[in-house]
């Protein structure tokens, strides 16, 4: 049986490679959403936009799905924590995720300009909201939430909706925002011809130049002025999950000195700079490796955060002791090593069926394809 501490790193390490596979997968079709009435000016590239996105926007989701059972199975004490914490925030984003599908569905069911301009608005809403709702929950982890357990590990969370809309958490949001309207934006460009082609690549350079500088500011933001936390006493890897049983300090700028005592862990922020700065400067002509570079500055951004962060995987400001790490919020190795044997089967069936699909389904969508199917397309 594997070391209960390496199972419990796999599992963290399983959460952010599902986190990180939902942002590159359905980052780019929020952000084809949220560019829909920018780009797109007339009805037929509206419809080229959507059908873009149209055949594989709920296989993305998966990962989503899967994020949250790993939650659930893996890190019971976070998922109860954070699904309180974030309720009506998660429920913000889970009716702005309905809406898509209805925005498909419906919008070109009645040809009136007025009926599908609300559509094409409701479906641009719905991306920017889902991707600003995700951006904030991030940016309140990295502070901090308020939140306690009793003697019986019952968790009490004392925030408030409102609150979680705070200067640096919204910075955060914007910072999603800009990642998937670049991602979303390069991806349209590689399914388009034409004028919106260019107009979906040049609002993804401009992205990308707003995600290196909002990228950056959060980071000084960091450094100077967010508190971090930290252990104050060594806690065995091994031990038995219980969030109680610790001592933890606060400190201005102390997700940093996990980069201080890795270097090598660098390379992740490093990362999100260079591939958004790769997506300014590559020439129109390899628009389809400048988005393997967004999708490298996605990996690098919140590679970042897991980095800076481990091993807290959801601090408490108001009951730092009661802080949830990796060592201390898990399920039982048992339980960790079961569900190990599944995602060792599964995930790979589900990662090639994932590339077989975008394989069949690759080219461009004209407007000849439009006219050819408008009573199948959306």
């Amino acid at each position: 049986m594997i070391e209960y501490a390496t199972l419990r790193i796999i599992w963290w390490a399983l959460l952010g490679f599902l986190l990180i596979a939902f942002a590159l997968t359905d980052g780019f079709d929020l952000g084809v959403a949220a560019l829909l009435p920018w780009v797109a000016r007339t009805d037929v590239e509206r419809r080229i936009s959507i059908n873009s996105i149209g055949p594989v926007w709920e296989g993305n989701q998966v990962w989503f799905i899967l994020s949250g059972g790993v939650l659930f199975a893996a890190w019971p004490y976070l998922y109860a924590v954070a699904f309180s914490g974030f309720y009506f925030a998660m429920l913000l984003a889970l009716l702005t995720l309905i809406l898509r599908p209805v925005g498909f569905k419906y919008r070109s069911k009645i040809a009136h300009r007025r009926w599908r301009f609300t559509w094409d608005w409701i479906l641009s809403v719905s991306g920017v909201v889902t991707a600003l709702v995700f951006g904030v929950a991030v940016g309140n982890v990295i502070q901090g939430i308020p939140f306690y357990f009793d003697q019986d590990l019952r968790p009490y969370y004392t925030g408030s909706f409102i609150a979680l809309f705070n200067p640096f958490a919204l910075l955060c949001g914007l910072v999603s925002i800009s990642m998937i309207v670049m991602h979303g934006g390069l991806y349209l460009s590689l399914k388009t011809e034409n004028d919106l082609q260019h107009r979906a690549l040049r609002s993804a350079r401009w992205a990308a130049g707003i995600v290196i500088i909002l990228f950056l500011l959060a980071g000084v933001d960091i450094v100077y002025g967010v508190k971090g936390y930290l252990l104050t006493q060594p806690m065995d890897p091994g031990s038995m999950s219980n969030p109680l049983h610790k001592q933890v300090g606060e400190q201005i700028g102390a997700w940093v000195a996990n980069f201080m005592e890795y270097p090598l862990g660098w390379g992740a922020p490093l990362l999100g700079v260079i591939g958004a700065l790769g997506v300014i400067i590559l020439p129109r002509k390899l628009s389809r490796f400048a988005f393997m570079l967004s999708g490298v500055s996605i990996i690098g951004i919140i590679s970042t955060v897991g980095l800076s962060m481990f091993p807290f995987i959801l601090p408490s400001s108001t009951h730092p002791e009661a802080s949830l790490l990796v060592w201390d919020a898990s399920a039982s190795a048992l339980s960790l090593s079961i569900m190990l044997v599944g995602v060792i089967i599964f995930l790979p069936i589900i990662a090639i069926y994932t590339a077989w699909v975008y394989r069949i389904l690759r080219g461009k969508i004209t407007s000849h394809y439009i006219d050819s199917n408008k009573n199948s397309v959306y």
